[in-house]
């Protein structure tokens, strides 16, 4: 059978099948910015947030490669990766409401709050993660390589409008008169209500690229894989023979990804007590009172920054990667993080703050494009989900040995000023930057190495 070449997708299609992330990081913003202060309002305490937050990463870490591997080897009626953007969906809207009503949930069942409250986000975790997982498949699935960095760019489009009104959306409400402020034990009534409208607003997103994209069939793969038949039957097992065979290429970028996550989980985590007590003048243990709620709406507010300023940033990023490369133009945001991060510590007026967010925002569009495409260059198409999981290891790892670690750190090393913490994450994403450029070899570099490093995981 000749191999066909994949069609070039329009840029409406390319919108279409991407639309759902745009509910799924509306979801993503919403936990962002407002976990720390839900459990702090709760009872937790600064030391224990990075602790509660290993829920995310470890249910990542677990769930993702499922999934691709199940994608990999699922051809359903509804599609190949459609069924588990549904699945993932509907178990994220339901966590999105249950998450802030913890106390209540209480209340009825003569539970711990603060216990059900990690239970409800390690539910919103893995539903999330059972549905990013998939789009990120799903670009390489459907699109020639060479589209690959607009595939991504268009994604972090739809991610940076989701994120901004996510993170936005406590606020609004709060600037409508919706109250910040609830009893001790309780969270405010601005960020549950803002839950439900990310709850529902997800389940839309999703259900419209269900409805407007239609994946390819068994046989059409089977044509561009120059291959007479398809393997859909494949062991579980087989994600550890692939875990082992992962390309040098890919090892090198998720050391880059380690660095970079662990500072954007520094930053999710730590940014409201950081803000608290340096930038409001609090202590630490003050988790209750209005300023304490203003600092989470703040942060809530900057988190939505920096992904509005991801959003033209990810426009540029396909024309800057012609001009300069790829692995530049990812260093190079990165570099424009760190000295964002770092800079939040120096800036004492928050007004200015939008300023740290600036540099923030183009790391953060970079991240959620240019190791991808870089990735789909040297992965099989047979195997496109279940690296794209593995491939979150370098993600997820980093995010828990932070967790882990993060909140002694603060507590022992910092006096429980969390702003130092965050000069510690901007100098994480300053050795991104310098890692993407001695380590990564571009495609211009070494196109006969990444060649050989696809055929040896082209089973």
């Amino acid at each position: 059978m000749a191999k066909k070449i994949k069609p070039e997708l329009s840029l409406t299609r390319i919108i279409n099948m991407s639309m759902g992330f745009l509910g799924i990081q509306m979801a993503f913003g919403l936990q962002n910015g407002n976990a720390s202060r839900i459990l702090a309002n709760l009872g937790a305490d600064v030391h224990e947030l990075s602790w509660f937050w290993l829920v995310a990463p470890v249910t990542g870490l677990i769930v993702q490669p499922i999934i691709g591997h199940m994608g990999d080897n699922t051809w359903s009626p509804l599609g190949r990766r459609k069924p588990y953007f549904l699945i993932g969906a509907v178990l994220c809207a339901v966590g999105l409401v249950l998450l802030p009503n913890a106390a209540s949930v209480t209340q009825m069942f003569a539970a711990n709050a603060l216990l059900l409250a990690v239970i409800f986000l390690a539910m919103m975790d893995a539903s999330v993660n059972i549905a990013m997982e998939p789009f990120r498949a799903l670009v390489g699935d459907m699109l020639p390589k060479h589209q690959g960095t607009i595939g991504f760019s268009v994604q972090t489009i739809l991610i940076g409008i989701g994120a901004v009104v996510g993170s936005y959306l406590p606020d609004c409400l709060t600037r409508l008169g919706i109250s910040n402020v609830a009893p001790k034990g309780f969270v405010a009534d601005n960020v549950i209500y803002s839950f439900y409208v990310g709850a529902a607003l997800l389940l839309i997103a999703i259900l419209y690229t269900i409805m407007t994209t239609r994946e390819y069939s068994p046989q059409e793969f089977a044509e561009f894989e120059n291959d007479e038949k398809e393997e859909v039957h494949s062991k579980f097992s087989d994600i550890f023979r692939d875990f082992a065979a992962i390309p040098a290429q890919m090892k090198k970028l998720g050391a880059v990804q380690f660095f970079s996550w662990f500072a954007l989980f520094t930053m999710w985590v730590f940014t409201t007590s950081a803000l608290a007590t340096h930038h409001f003048g609090l202590s630490p243990e003050d988790t209750n009172s209005k300023a304490f709620n203003d600092a989470g709406d703040l942060t809530g507010k900057l988190f939505g920054m920096y992904n509005l300023w991801a959003v033209p940033f990810a426009f540029l990023l396909t024309p800057i990667a012609k001009w300069i490369g790829k692995k530049q133009t990812h260093a190079l945001a990165l570099l424009c993080g760190g000295l964002g991060l770092i800079s939040m510590y120096f800036i004492k007026n928050v007004d200015h703050l939008w300023i740290s967010m600036i540099g923030l925002g183009f790391a953060w569009a970079s991240i959620l494009a240019m190791p991808y495409a870089m990735l789909i260059e040297v992965i099989p198409q047979k195997k496109m989900g279940v690296y794209m999981g593995i491939f979150n290891f370098f993600i997820v790892i980093p995010q828990i040995i932070n967790g882990l670690f993060g909140g002694p750190v603060v507590s022992n090393v910092f006096g429980k000023q969390a702003i130092d913490y965050i000069v510690v994450g901007g100098v994480c994403m300053l050795i991104g930057a310098l890692v993407t450029m001695i380590f990564i070899k571009s495609e211009e570099e070494s196109p006969k190495e990444i060649e050989q490093e696809i055929q040896q995981v082209h089973f």
